[in-house]
């Protein structure tokens, strides 16, 4: 299967993801805009992630690619094509899809454990996520939930965490592709960010623990798994 990687700054790259493609001998390309590489055609894929990054969905005239980002994760979706999309990816998803994205009512930064509604897990997410688990943040706006898609995660913070699609467009605002290194990229370059409120946590707090990023990676390659026998 052949992977195609939407990424918008250096420092959020796919982590665990690009461990697990080439783990299981698929292939990789990479949409960088920061470098404004281009888009590739529609039949060049077979599955699209969207990475995150600190800027918001409606920020076009600072970066007027997202408008041509949008629209192509539209032609991605009506293709038939699997999507993932991690925080900036899943509200670039949900944006494309119709629906709002805004700010939240507070910056969560950290481990914090999100609720798993298993009533509205499709076939393909079933049986992959506990029902509470602790997993990584970094965001300040949320997405509402698509129409025709299903809510399935939770957060004291943030009460849109996931939504799935057709059983092949996931949009997570949380974090489980992330690792220590790329954590850590994260808290060098938006350190600014980490105003000690009631939901971000330090960089100490962050970093201390590296079994959390095992154990989310575990959940990840559970994922990706079913959804490429599915394909």
């Amino acid at each position: 299967m052949h992977f195609h990687i939407l990424q918008h700054v250096p420092f959020e790259g796919p982590a665990a993801i690009e461990d697990w493609i080439y783990n299981g001998n698929h292939t990789l390309t990479t949409t960088k805009f920061f470098q404004a590489d281009s888009l590739p055609a529609l039949d060049d894929f077979d599955f699209l992630v969207v990475m995150g990054g600190p800027m918001g969905v409606e920020d076009v005239q600072q970066y007027p690619w997202l408008e041509e980002e949008r629209r192509f994760i539209q032609q991605s979706i009506a293709a038939g094509k699997y999507i993932l999309g991690i925080c900036l990816g899943a509200q670039l998803i949900a944006r494309a899809l119709g629906a709002r994205v805004k700010k939240n009512q507070y910056r969560e930064i950290g481990w914090f454990n999100i609720t798993i509604d298993e009533k509205n897990l499709s076939n393909v997410l079933k049986d992959i996520f506990p029902q509470n688990m602790n997993v990584f943040h970094w965001h300040g706006d949320t997405f509402e939930i698509p129409d025709g898609a299903r809510h399935f995660a939770a957060s004291e913070a943030c009460e849109n965490q996931g939504f799935i699609l057709d059983n092949r467009v996931i949009g997570l605002q949380f974090h489980i592709e992330t690792t220590r290194d790329s954590t850590a990229l994260l808290v060098q370059n938006c350190s600014d960010e980490l105003d000690g409120s009631t939901y971000v946590q330090s960089e100490a707090e962050i970093l201390a623990d590296p079994t959390r990023f095992s154990e989310v990676n575990h959940i990840l390659f559970r994922m990706m798994e079913n959804l490429t026998k599915q394909a």
